[in-house]
C-alpha cells in the first residue's frame, strides 16, 4: 500500500515483528514464552536459535515469492532451498515423485500405476486453460477432480499421492469440485520444483522473522511509519464507518485527548483478528508441536531441512498433518541442531494426540512446546465499516493459503483484483515519479 502511494500507519501490540507468526530468539525467550524451565546445557548459545511460531515454506514459483520480487523486499533477504519433500504412506516416509526419474525409481506405486501417473502429469503440464485442445475432452470448469482421475484410471494411493502431495489439498472435498484449480496447484508444485532439484520449497535464512522486517524496511522507504509495542485499545467508528484508533502511549502522529491518550485518524484499518475479536468468529482450532532435536528424521536421506505431509486417510482422519523442519542449514539453529513442527486442525478433544503421528517421526525429541490456537476468520468483508480484518494462519505449512488471504484484502478494499503485472507497473511509475 505504501509503494502504492498510500499513506500508512503500522501500529504492532508486539515488541517484535510479525505478530503471531513471529520468529523468537534467543531460545531463552522460547522457553519462557510456553513457561517451561530451561533451556539445559547442551542446547549451544541462545542467540543461535531463531525458532518460527507459525513455520510457512515458500513454493519458488508460487504467489508469496512473486509478490516478494515485484515488491523488490528480495533485497533485504536471502533463501535458501529446502532438502527434501516426502510423503507418508503404508507407516513409511518416502519422497514426493514428480519427475519421471523420481517416478520410475519410487515405491509409492507399481509399473501400471506409474504409466498411468506419467499420463495425468503429462496433461497437467501441458494444459493451458485458454486452449481447449489441452482438455482431453474435460471441460475443466464443470469436470470433477474425482473424473479426472477416473480418466487416467489411478488407484486410490495414486490419487492421495497427487491430492495432497502434489496439490497440497488439505482434505478430500476438492474430488468433488471442477479439476481447474487442482490442476493449477499440481503444475504449480511441478514448476516450483523444475526451478530447484531437491524439492519446490524455500526458506529465508535466519527464519521466517525476516520477511516481516523486509516489507518493514521497504515500506518505511515510502513513507510508512511504524510503532512497535503500542496496543491499540479503542476502534472509533462514526456513522458506522471507522474513523481511527485509540491508543495509549507516548503522543506521536496523533491527535491528543489527554495526556496518555493519543487517536491516529484513519479511513481504512486492516488488521488481524486479534485487534478486532467482535469482527470475527471461530471456525476450529489449529495445534502446532513445536519440537527441538539433535538429529535429522529419519528416512530423509539425513535432509537439513525438509516437508512432510501425512495425509488424513493414513491416519484415519479428516484432515491432513504436516512436518516441516529446518535447522542450522539456514542459521536457525547451532550446528547439529533441528527444529521441526507437526501441525494439523484439531478434530477432537485430545489435540496433542492428534499430532502424534507425525511426532513418532521425530522420536527422540529434547524438548517439546504446544501451541493451540483458534481459527478465526471475518464475519464480514469490511466494505460498510472499512475495517478488513484477516484469517488466522492455518495448519499448512505452505504460504499459498495465506496468499489467497492477501489477494481477499486487496480486493476487498480497493474493489479490484491484485495483479502482478499491475502492482508492478504502479510500483516503476511511483518510482519514476
Amino acid at each position: 500500500m505504501s509503494i502504492c502511494g498510500k499513506k500508512v500507519l503500522h501500529i504492532d501490540q508486539n515488541p517484535h515483528y510479525g505478530g503471531e507468526g513471529a520468529s523468537i530468539s534467543p531460545l531463552e525467550e522460547l522457553y519462557k514464552r510456553f513457561h517451561v524451565p530451561g533451556p539445559p546445557k547442551g542446547m549451544g548459545q541462545g542467540k543461535e536459535w531463531t525458532v518460527d511460531l507459525v513455520p510457512k515454506f515458500l513454493l519458488s514459483n508460487g504467489q508469496l515469492v512473486k509478490m516478494l520480487l515485484y515488491t523488490e523486499v528480495t533485497r533485504y533477504l536471502d533463501f535458501k532451498v529446502v532438502e527434501g519433500s516426502y510423503v507418508y504412506q503404508a507407516g513409511k516416509i518416502h519422497k514426493v515423485p514428480v519427475t519421471e526419474a523420481d517416478t520410475q525409481a519410487s515405491d509409492l506405486m507399481g509399473m501400471f500405476d506409474k504409466r498411468r501417473f506419467r499420463k495425468l502429469l503429462l496433461f497437467v503440464l501441458n494444459f493451458d486453460e485458454h486452449d481447449p485442445r489441452t482438455f482431453l475432452d474435460m471441460d475443466p470448469n464443470r469436470t470433477s477432480m474425482r473424473d479426472v482421475f477416473k480418466h487416467f484410471d489411478l488407484g486410490t494411493d495414486v490419487v492421495e499421492l497427487t491430492g495432497h502431495a502434489l496439490a497440497l489439498q488439505s482434505s478430500d472435498d476438492y474430488l468433488d469440485q471442477p479439476c481447474l484449480q487442482t490442476i493449477k496447484r499440481i503444475k504449480l508444485y511441478s514448476d516450483s520444483l523444475a526451478r530447484y532439484d531437491h524439492s519446490p520449497y524455500l526458506y529465508p535464512l535466519y527464519g521466517l522473522g525476516e520477511l516481516p522486517q523486509g516489507f518493514a524496511r521497504l515500506s518505511s522507504q515510502n513513507g510508512c511509519t511504524y510503532l512497535q509495542n503500542r496496543r491499540v485499545d479503542d476502534i472509533i467508528i462514526e456513522n458506522g464507518r471507522v474513523v481511527g484508533v485509540k491508543s495509549h502511549g507516548e503522543s506521536v502522529l496523533s491527535t491528543d485527548i489527554g495526556s496518555d491518550w493519543q487517536v491516529f485518524r484513519c479511513k481504512q484499518l486492516l488488521c488481524d483478528p486479534s485487534y478486532a475479536p467482535g469482527r470475527v468468529r471461530k471456525v476450529g482450532r489449529v495445534i502446532r508441536a513445536i519440537c527441538l532435536l539433535n538429529h535429522p528424521i529419519r528416512n530423509t536421506q539425513d535432509a537439513k531441512s525438509c516437508h512432510i505431509i501425512i495425509p488424513h486417510t493414513q491416519v484415519h482422519r479428516k484432515s491432513d498433518i504436516y512436518v516441516c523442519m529446518v535447522s542450522y542449514g539456514h542459521n536457525v539453529a547451532p550446528e547439529g541442531k533441528y527444529i521441526a513442527v507437526v501441525s494439523t486442525s484439531v478434530e477432537t478433544g485430545n489435540p496433542e494426540k492428534e499430532v502424534q503421528p507425525g511426532l513418532a517421526l521425530l522420536e527422540p525429541i529434547m524438548q517439546k512446546f504446544i501451541s493451540i490456537t483458534d481459527l478465526m476468520v471475518p464475519t464480514d468483508d469490511g466494505r460498510r465499516s472499512q475495517i478488513f480484518v484477516s484469517r488466522s494462519y492455518d495448519a499448512t505449512t505452505h504460504s499459498e493459503t495465506e496468499c489467497e488471504d492477501i489477494k481477499d484484502l486487496f480486493r476487498r478494499m480497493t474493489g479490484a483484483e491484485f495483479s502482478f503485472e499491475d502492482f508492478r507497473r504502479d510500483s516503476e511509475a511511483d518510482t519514476d515519479d
